[in-house]
């Protein structure tokens, strides 16, 4: 949850096996037809899930059963940690923002975050330090080659 001009708004995340954010959408409402919006928004991109993990919220079961008929729902409290770390960045950019003023303006910054987050987003734990250093150098050649793209 966020708070936009004193109202409570929904963050509804989705992630993947490896912990990349898959899609963003901010919500007003946290409910069966929000969590069909966002789940189908889903479903269209990426296809039906296999499994599908959520916290306990019962607004969830009718979507993922409808949407994803065959993907395996779980609902447990511990199930969900990966989710709720996926939110640290998010937090961090929003306290040095001084907090979103518009809906949209969250909407735009997280979704692009997220996706640039993911090219720089180096799991330092599982690589070597030349590993890391040529992989970093990667991320940044990839970067300006974007950028040098959108400029054009």
């Amino acid at each position: 949850m966020i708070s936009i001009r004193g109202r409570k708004h929904w963050l509804w995340r989705a992630i993947d096996a490896n912990g990349d954010v898959l899609d963003i959408l901010i919500q007003t409402h946290r409910y069966a037809k929000a969590a069909r919006r966002f789940l189908q928004r889903l479903v269209v991109r990426f296809g039906a899930p296999r499994v599908v993990i959520t916290d306990k919220l019962r607004s969830y079961i009718k979507p993922v059963s409808k949407l994803a008929s065959k993907a395996d729902h779980r609902a447990h409290k511990g199930l969900n940690n990966a989710i709720e770390v996926s939110y640290r960045p998010t937090r961090k950019r929003e306290k040095v923002f001084g907090r979103f003023k518009w809906i949209r303006q969250a909407q735009k910054f997280l979704s692009a975050h997220d996706q640039v987050n993911l090219i720089f987003r180096l799991l330092r734990h599982q690589l070597s330090a030349t590993s890391y250093c040529y992989a970093r150098t990667a991320a940044f050649n990839l970067w300006n080659d974007y950028t040098a793209e959108m400029a054009a």
